[in-house]
């Protein structure tokens, strides 16, 4: 019997424990019959493990290189902290695999210290991956994207665990992207689906 991959056992495990079926409102202003609350699966334990190990082998798939990987805080702060220590375990194994390491973005600038947005790793010129957990309208992704080109960082790839696909989101993803490629380890379909069978088999 095949093992399923990463990104296999994460949707399983999505779709069990951070989907919803119901009436919800969204933080984008509208409203939805169902919701996703990523951050049940990205800060559980072995939900963290696999959410690492699928955005890496999804960045590998399709050839991004970058030097480390960031969002917005806090949709983005479990999945940061799991890819930057999923690539530290890889390169046990493969001494030749990049190390990413992780940034967040604030929502707007400290009063004090350093005075910036951009919170742990941070080198101009570095080339960098954003990440965000759902994404819908595209905003708190966009805002990241900003913050990091503002620091002198270009974006090498934008990264969602689940997209909406509803209100425009991946255009003005795209755009703000300038270029950089926007991927995806799920829609919301995809999550929905697996959730619908997971009870028909319950």
């Amino acid at each position: 019997m095949t093992t399923p991959t990463h990104a296999q056992q994460l949707l399983t495990l999505l779709a069990r424990i951070s989907f919803k079926l119901g009436q919800f409102k969204l933080s984008s202003g509208g409203t939805s019959d169902y919701y996703i609350d990523c951050r049940t699966t990205t800060l559980h334990a072995e939900g963290g493990r696999l959410t690492g190990h699928a955005v890496l082998e999804l960045l590998e798939q399709n050839g991004i290189e970058a030097d480390a990987v960031g969002g917005l805080t806090m949709g983005a702060d479990p999945i940061v902290s799991n890819v930057a220590t999923a690539s530290a375990w890889r390169a046990q194994s493969r001494p030749d695999a990049p190390l990413l390491h992780g940034f967040l973005v604030r929502k707007a600038e400290k009063a004090h210290g350093t005075g910036r947005r951009i919170e742990g790793f941070f080198r101009e010129g570095a080339r960098v991956v954003i990440v965000d957990d759902v994404c819908t309208t595209g905003a708190s992704t966009i805002n990241a994207i900003e913050a990091a080109r503002e620091a002198g960082m270009p974006v090498a790839a934008v990264v969602c665990l689940v997209e909406r696909e509803e209100a425009g989101g991946r255009p003005a993803v795209e755009e703000a992207a300038g270029g950089a490629p926007f991927l995806r380890l799920f829609t919301a379909n995809d999550v929905r689906a697996e959730h619908l069978k997971q009870k028909q088999s319950a």
